[in-house]
């Protein structure tokens, strides 16, 4: 299970870059394991070190930014999570300690992934964005409302479906999301159990 998700304050990250692919998030070289941990020296290795493979890092890159080191918000470009379907990206963004991503438009595979693992995607439009930037300062996220603000008068809602939000609200992936149902699915089996015992292994033991 992920971590719940219900409202986040965090001053945000600006990486508004259009077309930020899953390569660029955690390069192939840098996915060393099928786990989910030990990637968070691999995020954007390509951008956040200044030699291929090598540990010295680009102060030049938003990452390195000590002013950013607790920024659980990164603010991004259009298609945002582009490329590949790898989902080490989204697990290499999670272990870092981002828990949401706004941009324009996200690649749909990398969207959803991200909500799987207890990431919000929220979409806003680059103007909001370009505000949130300017700002330099502490946004919140509501999810209950759908609404993004940095104060009283400066907020934006967002689109999500119900499945989505309801996964990030409790910390669901997709399989606590059918457990969910684990009841509804035992009785339907036992009915259908009655109905067509010759499909079942073991049945007619």
């Amino acid at each position: 299970m992920a971590k719940p998700l219900t409202t986040l304050t965090s001053l945000p990250m600006p990486l508004i870059r259009d077309n930020i692919d899953t390569d660029q998030i955690i390069p192939s070289r840098e996915m060393k394991s099928t786990g989910k941990t030990g990637l968070t020296d691999g995020l954007f290795a390509g951008w956040r070190y200044t030699e291929i493979g090598g540990r010295k890092a680009d102060l030049d890159f938003v990452l390195n930014d000590p002013h950013y080191t607790d920024s659980q918000i990164i603010l991004g470009g259009t298609n945002f999570g582009c490329g590949s379907s790898r989902e080490h990206a989204v697990w290499a963004l999670v272990e870092y300690g981002f828990r949401a991503i706004i941009a324009p438009s996200f690649a749909p595979i990398f969207a959803s992934n991200c909500v799987r693992n207890g990431i919000l995607p929220a979409i806003i439009d680059a103007d909001a964005i370009a505000i949130m930037e300017k700002a330099d300062s502490p946004i919140t996220i509501d999810l209950s409302t759908q609404k993004i603000g940095i104060d009283e008068d400066q907020s934006w809602t967002f689109p999500i479906d119900e499945e989505a939000k309801a996964m990030l609200i409790e910390g669901l992936d997709a399989i606590d999301l059918s457990l969910k149902m684990a009841d509804d699915i035992a009785t339907w089996q036992e009915a259908d159990r009655a109905q067509r015992p010759w499909i079942y292994l073991g049945a007619n033991q």
